[in-house]
């Protein structure tokens, strides 16, 4: 359901692109469209909740996320945050890797610099259910970090470089935090009304869907033909080794499972039946691999799917999620 708010005023401006990325969601993607106006009042109570203007679009969110949950009452995306988080994180996902291949493909033009942009934002959004991992801050790092930097040499009439910047790992970290801090025009071109900045919803070619694999599958290449982004993280290679099988787009290939004992645990210890004992934690990310793989199946990447229960039938036999 397409929301009908107040304009968003200037106290309240760090969330504008939120609420864009939800306008351009709202019949593509109800459940992206949720969750970023969500998030957006969420950044909007910690702002500003004083000002009139800020009270009225306030209140207006609140008005929209209460009616869309109840009219979308059957989706557990909506309903259920562990499934939530597998569908924000898989489509921010995609985009990211959308964007890099195309980057490295030195394909640059706005749609690049959207996908890249509109992913990182949606990192930002996967906060709303806890701590992100290692591997989200780092794609979420680079994806702003390459938004701001090819936006900032094309508006200046300059060639990007494709890929992670070469050179030693603090020079390119320095490069980084400055070209994600300078990043306010870039913030302005993506926030404003829809269809003021020619940059719209981005659909990469190929995909039927904009639902990516999950990203707990995605490993970087083996064998990077470029050098690594610093701290050892590593973007998507589209031209390193691919499955030879297509599964519609999915970015991982089905691995080997490898021999493991079941009959003992990834921590040593073993509970009834020599079975391993789990804690709270190895119950909870059990159950976001079956969630990813449900996703998966929803969009027939089968692959994928299976990655997700290999890796939840391991963590409940053996404790080890390695």
């Amino acid at each position: 359901m397409s929301a009908q708010l107040p304009p968003c005023p200037a106290s309240l401006k760090a969330i504008q692109h939120y609420l864009k990325t939800a306008s351009e969601h709202d019949q593509r993607d109800p459940v992206i469209s949720y969750w970023c106006r969500l998030y957006a009042l969420q950044m909007g109570l910690k702002i500003d909740r004083k000002s009139d203007e800020a009270k009225v679009l306030l209140t207006g969110l609140m008005d929209w996320l209460e009616t869309q949950k109840r009219t979308m009452a059957d989706n557990e995306a909506i309903t259920n945050e562990v499934a939530a988080q597998a569908h924000i994180e898989n489509y921010a996902l995609k985009l990211f890797l959308y964007a890099d291949s195309q980057d490295r493909a030195a394909n640059f033009g706005k749609n690049v610099v959207k996908a890249f942009y509109t992913a990182g934002m949606l990192f930002d959004v996967l906060t709303t259910f806890g701590e992100l991992t290692d591997e989200v801050l780092q794609n979420r790092k680079y994806a702003k970090w390459k938004a701001a930097y090819i936006h900032n040499c094309l508006k200046n009439g300059e060639t990007p470089v494709p890929g992670p910047l070469e050179g030693d790992e603090e020079n390119e970290d320095n490069a980084m935090n400055q070209d994600v801090a300078g990043s306010s025009g870039l913030q302005e071109d993506f926030a404003g009304a829809a269809g003021t900045s020619g940059m719209g919803f981005i659909k990469p070619s190929g995909f039927d869907s904009p639902i990516p694999p999950a990203s707990n599958t995605y490993v970087p290449p083996t064998t990077p033909n470029h050098t690594p982004y610093a701290g050892g993280f590593s973007p998507y290679n589209p031209t390193s080794a691919m499955p030879t099988t297509p599964n519609n787009g999915s970015m991982d290939s089905v691995p080997s499972f490898g021999s493991y004992n079941p009959m003992s645990s990834g921590n040593g210890e073993t509970g009834p039946e020599g079975r391993a004992k789990l804690n709270a934690q190895q119950i909870t990310k059990a159950q976001k691999y079956c969630k990813w793989a449900s996703s998966a199946l929803n969009y027939d990447d089968v692959p994928t799917a299976i990655t997700n229960l290999q890796k939840a039938l391991k963590l409940l036999q053996t404790g080890d999620d390695s």
